[in-house]
C-alpha cells in the first residue's frame, strides 16, 4: 500500500513558522573599507616580487637615479639590443634632449640623424622587427573587470599594463604613465632601441601596437616629469646646454650589488593586488561620497615598496 502524498503546505507552514522566529533574513553587511595602502601594508610576502638585475635599468642623472624594469615578454629583440647598448655605454655622456608637455621626455643620441655625427652603434643591431604586439597564447593575463576604448580586454601581463584582443590572438603593452617605448622614424621597423622616451602626461593611448614598448619607469619619475618643457610643438630643446646629462646607463645585474636600488614589485596575479584594484575602483572612504565602480587601466597603481631583509 503507498503512503499517502505529502501536503504541499507541510513545507512553506513549516519554513513560515521559522521566519516568524528567527526574523527576516538580513543581508550580510560588506567588509569594512580598506585603502589600498592598508591593503599593501597586510599583504603577505609571498605577494611581493623581486625585479630580476638583467631586466633592470638605471638611469644615472645628475638629479638621482630613475630604475626601469624591462619587458622582455613584450619586446625581446629590442631589449636584448638594448642590453647590448647599455654594455657598451652608448648613452654614457649623452642627454634628455626632449621634453614635451603632457607627453614625454625623450633621451639617446640628438645626432642620430646626421650620419656625419651620429654615435657609433658598437656591436648593437642596426635592423630590428617591429614589436608593436605579441602572440597571447601562453601570455598569463590577469583581466580587469571593465571596458576600454582602446582594447577589447585590459588587464596585467608581466607586470606591465597591457590590451589583449582574444578574437585575434594577440596582446600589447599599454602607453601609460611612465611607460619607455623606443622612437622610430615612418617606417614600422626603424626602432633600434637607442632613442627611449618615458611617458610623462597623460596616456597617450593612441600609440598602443604603433610603437615598440620596452618597460616602464617603477622609480624616480618624478626626475623625468619634472623637467623643463622644451618649445613648442614638439618639445625638442634648441640649446644643447638645455639638455638633462645622461652621466650613465648600467643593467642592475653589472652594478655591484651594494650599490643596487632593492625594489620589489607587487604581483598582479594575488588576491592583494585584486583588492588594490578594487579599493581605487570603488573609493569608500570619507571623501568619496560617490564610488565610481569604474577604473581605467592607466590609473591602476602598480605597487613598489623597498625589499625588506
Amino acid at each position: 500500500m503507498r503512503p499517502p502524498p505529502v501536503a504541499s503546505t507541510v513545507l512553506p507552514a513549516a519554513l513560515l513558522a521559522l521566519l516568524s522566529v528567527a526574523g527576516p533574513l538580513a543581508a550580510a553587511d560588506p567588509p569594512p573599507y580598506r585603502s589600498a595602502q592598508q591593503i599593501l601594508d597586510a599583504s603577505p610576502a609571498a605577494d611581493w616580487r623581486p625585479i630580476e638585475p638583467e631586466n633592470t635599468l638605471y638611469l644615472e642623472l645628475d638629479a638621482g637615479r630613475v630604475v626601469i624594469e624591462l619587458a622582455p615578454g613584450f619586446a625581446p629583440e629590442h631589449v636584448a639590443n638594448i642590453r647590448t647598448l647599455v654594455r657598451e655605454g652608448f648613452w654614457d655622456g649623452t642627454g634628455i634632449y626632449r621634453v614635451q608637455d603632457n607627453f614625454v621626455a625623450q633621451f639617446g643620441d640628438a645626432d642620430a640623424d646626421d650620419p656625419a655625427r651620429a654615435k657609433d652603434l658598437g656591436q648593437a643591431r642596426r635592423k630590428l622587427p617591429a614589436e608593436f604586439e605579441r602572440d597571447a597564447r601562453g601570455l598569463a593575463f590577469d583581466r580587469l573587470p571593465d571596458v576600454d576604448g582602446w582594447a577589447p580586454e585590459v588587464g596585467f601581463a608581466d607586470g606591465f599594463a597591457a590590451g589583449r584582443d582574444p578574437e585575434a590572438g594577440k596582446a600589447w603593452m599599454a602607453h601609460c604613465y611612465g611607460v619607455v617605448g623606443a622612437g622610430r622614424n615612418l617606417e614600422a621597423d626603424s626602432s633600434l632601441g637607442a632613442e627611449l622616451y618615458v611617458v610623462i602626461g597623460q596616456s597617450p593611448r593612441q600609440l598602443d601596437r604603433n610603437i615598440t614598448q620596452v618597460g616602464r619607469v617603477i622609480q624616480g619619475i618624478e626626475l623625468l616629469s619634472a623637467l623643463p618643457r622644451g618649445p613648442e610643438p614638439m618639445g625638442f630643446y634648441p640649446d644643447p646646454a638645455q639638455r638633462t646629462p645622461i652621466r650613465a646607463i648600467r643593467l642592475a645585474s653589472e652594478v655591484p650589488e651594494a650599490e643596487r636600488t632593492r625594489l620589489q614589485l607587487l604581483r598582479t596575479d594575488t588576491q592583494s593586488f585584486r583588492d588594490v584594484v578594487e579599493a581605487r575602483r570603488n573609493r569608500r572612504d570619507d571623501f568619496y561620497k560617490r564610488p565610481a565602480g569604474h577604473i581605467d587601466l592607466c590609473n591602476v597603481p602598480l605597487p613598489v615598496r623597498v625589499a625588506k631583509d
